[in-house]
């Protein structure tokens, strides 16, 4: 439709970076996008900040000043538009940039895109750009001393960043995990963390573009395509916006400077938007031209955007006979049972997350049925690619602002910051459909607990009444009032939820979540940090668990990756470096004894920890399934790791899956059966849809012995509506048992739709530690069908826990499972699919787009439990 006479803007990205301390002389090659940490370990001037105990040597680092210089070649042509811009897309943190030795901008947040007007500095020829990034440390030391009282900030490890008690992360605009965590390494970083450009252009540029969802139905989608548009003059101009088959126009004048125009666009039987396991991730791109009236030929900027179409909204009301109000996302009209995990940084050093990396992490979550990941507020607005494969694969996004676990200060110079920050994000995150919440917090109105004297995490006894009023004030101009405008303004029609967990805003007592709740989210923490039992579980549920966890380590060959073999013990000073939560390995252990059989050795210890998480976390997942639908989500803690460690995740920091991560898979499915065992006298028996479409099911309820022999078999057909969970029976363990010895048999429940198993769970009348193991005898074979690689396993006797591992990259379709005699266990090796290993300039949509495709399992290795304990 149109021409390529199009004035379009010229971009440069800037290369060819050379670093220094600024109290040095000697500069060295830098990476850009990077961080000082990175660019000094590739030199060799520091040891892998990751190994053994590296991570107390470096803390040097973020004392000193840091400078980046790089030049650049301008042509004439460049100089001859109307507007020269530098643009950093991050900044980490305090920077002020110098071009040609004159200052042009001066940046102090990191989350934060700085531009700068240079046409007045940039010269043809040679041209030389300098950042001075100071010192967040140095930075920050004053603001403290200023204040002159320290604020809440509980996870910022400055004993380890030799500061003793002084937490100066509240003060920067920084990720807050690069000061520490109880998961995660100090390392304060400073650099170029996102791409840096000149840009050049003239006349017009389309800064914006928001296709705001007014509202939506199977029938009609009635939009406005909010378009921002820069003019160097008032002239008449045709907007034209096209999208797949349908196109509008509209004439316009364009103001003198920055205008903002509407247009309303309206979608009839559009394709809509679901999240995975509801259909599919329907996207839209939206093609928008500006073009000159007299001639439609000459183009003066265009932009696209991609889009779902969807609505959705965060349900609290009263529902039903439940006590409390209800708290879950609607989808299209539909409720949606949130099943996911919580989401951290990829890495300590941001710049190091390649596309690759993004990608195994969202098919992983789509593979293991996931549907929703919540963004943390300790980390980082995440990289583009990020949300986009999210919107691919059908995966919700609960986002979170950046504030995780400590009071912040109010001045005004703070909330300037954060109103700029909080606007810009929203702006580049608004036409993602995966994002359904905004959430100003982590943890912060529970653990101050302004309204409960004695609730909390103990934080207001430190304070004085004057001090305790003016840190809550504080508290509400920025999550009470700032972020909720924002959010409302930039982004209508997604709901916001000031802190996670809360009960509800309501500036009283009955604020805050204090214990089980019966409105809210709420964070479970009793298993773990409170040492309760797993079986807490089945009790313990509420609304939507947007937190719960617990800890593991990562196989054998990641630990070795930061530690020597002498080093393999649980309370060498190397394990107790990359164990970040204070009484973690000894929780292991202590839960480890009360659940299972004794590990042989520390290798062995490392196995175990995954079972010991996994089965943990199974029973959280599946309790909260079973009690929908008055509770609607269950989010545990971790999804992923920033650095190999010992930790909540399910998958460690070099993406390999841990048993957690293969219970969820099986916990998670669509239509699945679960089997409460929480009653020592009987087994009760669920079956649950997250689909929409009603199903006709059987059930088969065995009895089998250890030596695969049938004792005894049940069988139900029943109908399951959509959307729904049915509790099938309730059976008695001596009538099932019927004078059997419990020791020697296992109950196995199957799903069976259309004759084809689709779901089972195997259930053991006696604990873990009581079942009876030898050495079984594993058959494996690996054969192609059809082109496809499979891999059979059988045994001669009962097998727990059967792990496959391989020499290559990959994941197995299942894995960490039981086998009993007379079984045949088929499992592939999977590996992620080719389509999309570099990002693509036209995604596809949908599972298919990328995936984990079976192949052939190179240095397989099959063990099972009876390996691994004494």
């Amino acid at each position: 439709m149109m021409s390529n006479l199009q004035i379009t803007p010229y971009r440069l990205t800037l290369q060819d970076w050379q670093f220094k301390a600024a109290d040095e002389n000697e500069w060295l090659s830098a990476e850009v996008p990077g961080t000082v940490h990175t660019d000094l370990l590739a030199h060799n001037k520091i040891p892998d900040p990751f190994y053994g105990t590296n991570e107390k040597d470096v803390q040097w680092i973020d004392k000193k000043d840091w400078e980046y210089i790089t030049t650049i070649q301008v042509e004439e042509a460049v100089l001859q538009h109307s507007h020269v811009d530098l643009v950093f897309h991050g900044l980490d943190t305090y920077a002020d940039v110098y071009m040609n030795d004159q200052l042009v901008l001066s940046a102090d947040n990191m989350f934060r895109t700085w531009r700068a007007d240079v046409k007045g500095y940039a010269k043809a020829g040679e041209n030389t750009i300098r950042i001075y990034f100071r010192s967040p440390i140095q930075e920050d030391l004053p603001k403290l001393e200023a204040l002159g009282y320290a604020l809440p900030a509980s996870n910022d490890q400055s004993d380890v960043g030799e500061l003793g008690e002084q937490r100066v992360s509240i003060f920067a605009r920084k990720a807050p995990y690069h000061y520490g965590w109880d998961w995660g390494p100090r390392f304060v970083t400073s650099g170029i963390w996102r791409e840096a450009e000149l840009v050049a252009w003239s006349e017009v540029r389309i800064e914006d573009v928001y296709i705001r969802q007014n509202h939506v139905t199977a029938d009609s989608a009635e939009l406005t395509a909010v378009i921002q548009i820069y003019s160097e003059q008032e002239r008449k101009g045709n907007v034209h916006i096209r999208t797949e088959d349908q196109n509008w126009e509209q004439q316009v004048t364009l103001q003198e400077g920055t205008d903002i125009i509407e247009i309303p666009l309206t979608l009839e039987n559009p394709k809509l938007w679901w999240s995975r396991g509801l259909g599919e991730a329907h996207l839209y791109t939206f093609t928008i031209a500006v073009t000159e009236v007299a001639d439609q030929q000459k183009q003066f900027a265009e932009q696209s955007v991609r889009t779902g179409i969807r609505s959705v909204r965060l349900v609290r009301e009263k529902q039903g006979d439940y006590p409390g109000t209800s708290f879950y996302f609607e989808l299209n009209g539909v409720p949606v049972f949130a099943k996911g995990a919580n989401h951290i940084p990829n890495d300590s050093f941001l710049p190091r997350v390649t596309y690759e990396r993004y990608r195994h992490e969202i098919v992983s979550a789509a593979e293991a049925n996931m549907n929703m990941l919540r963004v943390w507020g300790g980390g980082i607005y995440e990289n583009n690619e990020f949300y986009e494969l999210c919107d691919e694969y059908g995966i919700m996004v609960w986002q979170d602002f950046m504030f995780a676990c400590s009071m912040y200060p109010g001045d005004e110079e703070f909330l300037d910051s954060v109103q700029a920050e909080a606007e810009e994000n929203v702006r580049r995150l608004r036409n993602h459909p995966s994002v359904v919440l905004w959430c100003g917090n982590n943890e912060m109105d529970s653990a101050w607990a302004h309204y409960i004297e004695d609730g909390g995490w103990g934080w207001k006894k430190n304070y004085t009444e004057e001090q305790r009023e003016q840190i809550w004030n504080d508290y509400k101009a920025v999550f009470h009032e700032l972020l909720p405008d924002v959010v409302a303004s930039e982004s209508p029609g997604i709901d916001y939820w000031a802190s996670s967990p809360m009960v509800d805003m309501t500036d009283t007592v009955e604020q805050h979540t204090q214990g089980l709740t019966d409105s809210g989210d709420i964070h479970y923490w009793g298993v773990w940090h409170g040492s309760e039992p797993f079986e807490r579980y089945n009790e313990y549920v509420g609304r939507f668990m947007s937190e719960y966890g617990f800890q593991s380590f990562p196989e054998y060959r990641s630990v070795r990756t930061y530690a020597e073999e002498a080093d393999m013990e649980l309370e060498s000073e190397v394990m107790l470096r990359h164990q970040k939560n204070g009484s973690g390995n000894r929780l292991i252990k202590e839960y480890m004894d009360k659940y299972l059989p004794e590990p042989k050795d520390f290798p062995s210890f490392l196995y175990m920890s995954q079972v010991l998480q996994a089965e943990a976390m199974q029973m959280a997942i599946e309790a909260h399934r079973r009690n929908k639908p008055y509770c609607m989500g269950t989010l545990y803690w971790q999804m992923n790791d920033c650095w190999p460690v010992a930790s909540w995740a399910g998958m460690d920091y070099f993406g390999r899956w841990k048993a957690l991560h293969y219970y969820a898979k099986r916990s998670f499915r669509d239509i699945a059966v679960s089997v409460d065992s929480s009653n020592k006298e009987q087994f009760d028996i669920y079956a649950i849809s997250d689909v929409l479409a009603p199903a006709a099911l059987t059930i088969r309820v065995k009895v089998l012995g250890t030596d695969g022999g049938l004792y005894k078999e049940i069988p139900q057909s029943f109908s399951l509506a959509g959307n729904e969970c049915l509790k099938l029976m309730s059976l008695s363990k001596d009538h099932l048992l019927d004078g059997v010895d419990p020791h020697q048999v296992v109950l196995l429940v199957e799903l069976e739709q259309d004759g084809i198993i689709i779901d089972s769970q195997l259930s053991y009348f006696v604990s873990y530690k009581d079942i009876p193991l030898s050495q079984p005898n594993i058959t494996v074979t690996q054969k192609e069908e059809n082109g496809v690689a499979v891999i059979e396993l059988t045994t001669d006797k009962l097998a727990r826990q059967v792990w496959l591992s391989a020499d290559h990259a990959g994941e197995f379709s299942d894995n960490f499972f039981d086998l009993l005699p007379g079984q045949t266990y088929r499992v592939h090796f999977c590996q992620l699919s080719e389509v999309g290993n570099e990002h693509p300039s036209q995604p596809q949509h949908g599972l298919a787009a990328a995936a984990m495709i079976p192949s052939r399992a190179e240095g397989l290795q099959v063990t099972s439990m009876a390996d691994y304990i004494k």
